[in-house]
């Protein structure tokens, strides 16, 4: 999408528009680049410019949000006359709060920050070597890799005017045999491809292939599992979305207090474990202040400018703080503790790498990642899914083979209580929830007993 419109002018238009009390208007400008290939060819790649604008009319308690892709200062006062409409009809909202006011980002008066295809300038050259490669030894790869850089634009009629630059980057590799019949997968974050080497990619997923050259068929049951940090990150970010402090309050889930209140206080998994989130952490940064299009359990358009801080959910094994907007802070009596864009688990004493795990298990199973991960009872905070693109057997600290797929059944924090083993703390990728949140830390656990409840027949 083009436009010769700057974001800041779309954003002094906006509130120069609004016939309402107060207003934030929200300019989220995008662009990404991507390649995607197949059958050791690439096939598609593109780069795309979006500029999305979210406006917040706010009436006193009354308030909406109305959000859309822009190119003029005509839909953007479109945008501004549906918001200040709903706004005027809507309910009273429950999290009121004051506005944050008169705040400037040094950068604000800054242009937008773009991506192109010269991003992959490194990656692309090598990625063909690789199919090359790959197509001399009877392997197939099937991938993707986008980056892209959203520069957000947020003002206010209280006199916010905040800019932040968000690179965001992620990769994703699936070999297969020449006969369709075993894969394995790569794939991790990045926030600009200068650290994503497509040789060492194509080895890693040759590597795996090798495991599976022998193929072993297990019964469903409890194992002794080393789970890499992409399995660990697919759990973890579904404990982190679901540590709402409204929800919890009102006993929805396993953060709740029987009898009423929530489990802040509390320990509630094994005294080495910290999970926490950073905007600073070095390789995740992420945006300082809150972004909120819209309210819900976890977030609130009131809360639009706040400042966010390096914040621990779990210390020492300890709940010590849930996703808290003020309004949820106000019930609960803890302070307010807004979602950040990232999320770091680390365990005391953790070394080593998921191979120096592996050397440690008699018998047991290494997984690759998680996938179709669904909660069964928010109570326990239980989840069922499917293992994917390789489930190797690990005998004698070695891998000696690939298994079929299972249906699992497990709670994230039933598991960071019974683990016996960690290894350092490292950048993750989810393959499940990796779209929508890419920027994790974590290490890889062994856990002793983990429930493979049914075996599957996915591939």
């Amino acid at each position: 999408m083009a436009t010769s419109v700057t974001p800041q002018h779309l954003v002094e238009k906006a509130l120069a528009a609004s016939r309402s009390d107060d207003t934030v208007v929200i300019v989220a400008d995008t662009t990404s680049a991507n390649l995607r290939w197949a059958n050791n060819t690439l096939t598609t790649n593109g780069v795309m410019h979006d500029i999305d604008v979210t406006v917040v009319a706010f009436n006193g308690a009354r308030t909406a949000s109305v959000s859309g892709s822009v190119a003029t200062v005509d839909q953007v006062e479109a945008l501004v006359a549906a918001a200040d409409a709903s706004a005027a009809d809507a309910p009273p909202a429950e999290d009121v709060a004051e506005l944050a006011r008169d705040r400037t980002s040094n950068d604000w008066d800054d242009p937008p920050v773009p991506t192109s295809i010269r991003v992959y300038d490194t990656f692309a050259p090598a990625l063909g070597e690789a199919f090359s490669r790959a197509q001399a030894e009877d392997r197939i790869l099937y991938g993707f890799v986008d980056h892209e850089v959203t520069t957000t634009y947020l003002g206010s009629s209280t006199g916010l005017r905040l800019r932040h630059v968000q690179p965001t980057g992620h990769y994703g590799c699936t070999g297969k045999d020449a006969a369709l019949t075993q894969s394995a997968w790569v794939g991790g974050a990045t926030r600009d491809f200068t650290d994503v080497d497509a040789h060492a990619l194509d080895a890693e997923l040759a590597r795996r292939l090798r495991w599976s050259q022998r193929s072993v068929d297990l019964p469903a049951g409890r194992y002794d599992t080393i789970l890499p940090p992409t399995a660990v990150a697919d759990l973890m970010i579904y404990a982190y979305w679901t540590a709402s402090g409204r929800l919890a309050h009102d006993g929805q889930t396993v953060f709740s207090r029987p009898g009423g209140g929530t489990r802040l206080g509390e320990r509630i998994v094994q005294p080495s474990v910290r999970l926490h989130s950073d905007p600073a952490h070095p390789g995740l940064e992420a945006a300082p202040f809150v972004i909120a299009p819209s309210s819900g359990p976890t977030s609130s358009v009131f809360d639009n400018g706040q400042s966010l801080a390096a914040t621990d959910w779990i210390r020492d094994g300890e709940l010590t703080s849930l996703l808290q907007t003020r309004h949820s802070a106000s019930l609960t009596g803890a302070p307010a503790t807004y979602g950040v864009d990232n999320l770091v688990l680390d365990v005391d004493g953790g070394a080593g790498r998921t191979e120096d795990l592996v050397a440690g298990v008699e018998r047991g199973l290494l997984l690759t990642c998680l996938w179709y991960i669904r909660e069964v009872d928010p109570q326990t905070l239980l989840l069922t899914g499917l293992t994917r693109d390789g489930v190797y057997l690990v005998e004698n600290g070695e891998i000696t083979g690939a298994v079929n797929n299972f249906r699992f059944n497990e709670s994230p924090l039933s598991l960071l209580e019974r683990f016996t083993s960690a290894s350092e703390t490292t950048l993750s990728f989810s393959r499940e929830w990796g779209d929508y949140f890419s920027r994790t830390a974590t290490p890889a656990l062994r856990v002793p007993d983990f429930n493979m409840s049914s075996v599957s027949q996915a591939r």
